[in-house]
């Protein structure tokens, strides 16, 4: 297979030009030119009101249906209309939560993973508290630091009805079962929600091979404007009651779950990512289906992910007092580059502001898996230091970081 051109690649995103290495990457990505121009055009030139006989209202709502045929295309839906656009994948879940809210009773159960960032856990918890149900915890084994199924079994009963998880997690990088868990959530009769925000920047999402009943991301996290999508089984989402006006019924999906419309402009935006997918696969000389052609510039993606991340992770075996916090080598497609790990006797602030001044961003704290964190006692530490890369790093941004890492664990064990 060829490999990226990296000059290419780099010249995609207006941003890196700036000569800074972003590597927090899991807190939002580079954002592609070509995301900024959709959306600058759609704002000139299509900012009108749909739904109107006018031709320009008429041209505009094709655009608009033309970015949510593109969202299914990257993510596989079965049906455009499955896919329910937001400001966020936190906002979305809300929603979610708040539509499925009306069939909880007492006695139901819904499981929650503690790995997941809050955007999963927390709207979970509140519907259970509002309808009496019970919100039962999958936790990561704090040995092998996986959601081992066998704790799913001993969780799992004919009472449960949602099981709640995220398909790659945000502090350990690892990539969960999602497929297994599916078919044993759905052998109880319950059904499946998983946040993929951390997922989809590394891997072509694919919700038909998921599993899943309901799957969520956010598009700031895959190189897009700040947006999410929800997708769900048509027959889920016709099932949920309208959130939106009295007179949008319950069969008028996505938009009974969309109160005020969705943002046109960042949903046209959001087909410069698939662009990109397509321009990347067929200059790595991919042919066939558009999936095709994306499933190929995501193999390349991960080929040069997996190449920076075991710099950085080699650097952090050899070196003493580091933990990693997660899979310490790349292997077998099972974990993303985002990469967690603490200093014994520093607190992770002092690590990263030391990093900061060498144009390197990375980052510190909980990132809002604070459960995780406290579960694996990283709280002394201020929570943990983390490096989340995408393809568009370099070999020389790695070699980089790790130079300034050890000088900076070296001087603040000598301070």
């Amino acid at each position: 297979m060829n490999t990226l051109d990296m000059d290419y690649v780099r010249s995609q995103f207006p941003m890196l030009a700036d000569g800074y290495a972003y590597l927090d990457n899991a807190g939002g990505s580079a954002v592609l030119g070509r995301v900024a121009d959709r959306v600058r055009d759609y704002l000139l030139n299509s900012s009108v009101q749909l739904g109107a006989s006018y031709g320009g209202s008429v041209s505009a709502g094709q655009r608009v249906l033309e970015a949510r045929e593109s969202v299914a295309q990257l993510i596989n839906a079965y049906h455009p209309e499955e896919c329910v656009m937001g400001g966020s994948t936190t906002h979305l879940l809300q929603i979610l939560c708040r539509a499925i809210a009306p069939s909880i009773s007492r006695g139901d159960e819904i499981i929650v993973s503690h790995s997941d960032h809050e955007a999963n856990i927390g709207p979970w918890q509140r519907l259970c508290e509002e309808r009496g149900a019970t919100l039962r915890i999958w936790s990561v084994d704090l040995q092998t630091l996986e959601l081992e199924l066998k704790d799913l079994d001993a969780l799992l009963s004919p009472r449960t009805r949602y099981v709640a998880m995220t398909h790659a997690s945000n502090i350990l990088g690892s990539v969960n079962p999602v497929v297994e868990v599916a078919r044993r959530v759905h052998a109880v009769g319950g059904k499946l929600c998983v946040d993929a925000v951390a997922y989809a920047p590394h891997r072509l999402v694919d919700v038909q091979a998921s599993g899943a009943d309901y799957y969520v991301f956010s598009f700031y996290k895959v190189f897009g404007p700040h947006f999410a999508v929800l997708w769900g089984h048509r027959e889920a989402l016709l099932e949920l009651p309208s959130l939106n006006h009295f007179f949008i019924g319950q069969d008028v999906i996505p938009y009974k779950l969309q109160p005020g419309n969705l943002n046109y402009e960042l949903s046209y935006g959001c087909m410069g990512i698939a662009d990109y997918l397509l321009d990347i696969g067929q200059r790595l000389g991919a042919s066939g289906s558009p999936r095709q052609i994306m499933q190929a510039a995501f193999d390349a993606f991960e080929v040069q992910e997996d190449l920076l991340a075991e710099i950085l992770l080699t650097f952090l075996r050899e070196t003493p007092g580091v933990r990693i916090i997660g899979k310490p080598r790349v292997t077998a497609s099972d974990r993303v580059p985002t990469i967690s790990f603490v200093v014994e006797g520093l607190q992770s602030e002092a690590v990263v502001r030391r990093i900061d001044e060498h144009g390197i961003g990375i980052r510190f704290g909980d990132f809002y898996a604070r459960h995780l964190i406290e579960a694996l006692g990283l709280g002394a530490h201020g929570g943990v230091i983390r490096v989340s890369i995408a393809h568009y790093n370099t070999v020389d941004e790695m070699h980089r970081l790790v130079e300034h890492l050890a000088q900076a664990i070296t001087d603040l064990r000598q301070s």
